[in-house]
């Protein structure tokens, strides 16, 4: 496997390009893929490309502080890695691996329900803060089951999946007839929940609890102990009802484009999130995040932190734990810079004044742009490399 240091990476599109020198043709497409025709995988970029910063000039700033503190947890940046399945489909090492190296650097990883390498495993090679991804199936003692151990082995939340009844329509899969390698298995479950799992998009449809609703969020802090998020959320309606059932945060996500290809980009849909919670809750997101501003923009609408999926396996594929380190310390670096050049010491200084929002005018002091203002951005057809 070529090492990332053979030609250093400066983007997180080069880790990308990378991998995908690395990676079997059918796999690169299970991860960068997305549903039906990929117009919210493609959106969920180039609604950030339509953004503009606003600079401050002499900002008299030497080193920003880039560090938020998230459910009692110090984290070096508002930056985390999203729960992405199958670590050890790109590396050996698997979520081992992607674990160490946030934790290296302090920041945290939450391990998808379909991950390669058992929760204690992670626990144990982890430094940072752990969170688990649910999705519910309908034997509820596997879910359950996950929930106690992920307490039992330090957990510090669960993030329940909201939006994925079944897996979506991924077309790249089903060209490919994509099935996962019979020596990559999913670590944490067993019997009717593992069963079929090598097929992602028929297996969910058997194993997935189609049932679920807002109740699921009192049933597993109940039962856990840990306080529950819910991911997957994209409207003000969902958003009132995450609340309303008790989650401790929302995640903005529209699962990476996998889902129904045709919503929003997340950092499109975080605006209306943002005004329906009213700060009863921290809102994160995910989705889209390729670059230090990025994760400004995403802070300047509202977001307490985001999280990265793609990228985190693609840096693992490049240069394994060593590659995924480098990875986020380039996008908590260019964070910071972006920081400096727009004039904030810190997180908690960022607010909507540090960007124009496609079709309005700059804000000013006496009419400043509310995170409250939605927006949109046509959509391209343009697959994603």
């Amino acid at each position: 496997m070529t090492s990332v240091t053979e030609r250093e990476p400066l983007t997180l599109d080069d880790f990308a390009e990378c991998a995908r020198r690395e990676l079997p043709p059918e796999v690169w497409d299970f991860i960068a893929g997305g549903a039906g025709r990929e117009r919210t995988l493609a959106a969920n970029e180039t609604a950030f490309d339509a953004v503009r910063l606003r600079p401050r000039a002499l900002p008299g700033i030497e080193e920003p502080d880039t560090s938020v503190k998230v459910f009692g947890s110090r984290w070096a940046a508002p930056v985390g890695i999203a729960p992405v399945a199958y670590h050890s489909l790109v590396h050996p090492d698997g979520e081992t691996g992607t674990a160490a190296a946030a934790g290296r650097l302090g920041l945290p990883l939450v391990v998808s329900t379909f991950a390669g390498r058992t929760l204690e495993e992670v626990a144990d090679a982890a430094h940072g803060p752990l969170w688990l991804q649910l999705y519910c199936f309908r034997d509820a003692e596997t879910t359950f089951g996950l929930a106690r151990r992920a307490r039992d082995s330090g957990y510090q939340a669960l993030v329940l999946t909201v939006d994925t009844p079944f897996t979506g329509r991924r077309l790249r899969d089903l060209r490919n007839g994509f099935a996962v390698p019979a020596h990559v298995t999913p670590a944490n479950l067993a019997g009717s929940a593992a069963a079929g799992s090598a097929t992602p998009g028929a297996h969910s449809r058997l194993a997935f609890d189609r049932s679920l609703d807002w109740s699921a969020v009192a049933r597993l802090r109940d039962l856990s102990g840990l306080p529950v998020l819910a991911k997957g959320v994209l409207t003000a309606r969902d958003a009132e009802a995450a609340v309303a059932a008790g989650v401790a945060g929302i995640i903005v996500s529209n699962h990476g484009g996998r889902q129904l290809d045709g919503v929003q980009a997340s950092v499109e849909a975080l605006p209306e999130v943002v005004s329906a919670v009213r700060g009863r809750c921290p809102v994160l997101l995910d989705g889209g995040i390729r670059s230090g501003a990025d994760v400004l923009v995403a802070l300047a609408l509202g977001a307490r932190a985001v999280f990265v999926g793609r990228p985190a396996l693609y840096a693992l594929a490049a240069g394994g734990s060593e590659g995924v380190r480098r990875m986020l310390t380039l996008l908590i670096e260019e964070f910071a810079d972006t920081m400096v050049l727009t004039g904030h010491a810190s997180p908690g200084t960022i607010d909507a004044d540090t960007v124009i929002l496609p079709g309005h005018s700059h804000p000013t002091t006496e009419n400043p742009a509310p995170h409250t203002v939605p927006y949109a951005v046509p959509f391209t057809d343009r697959s994603p490399g």
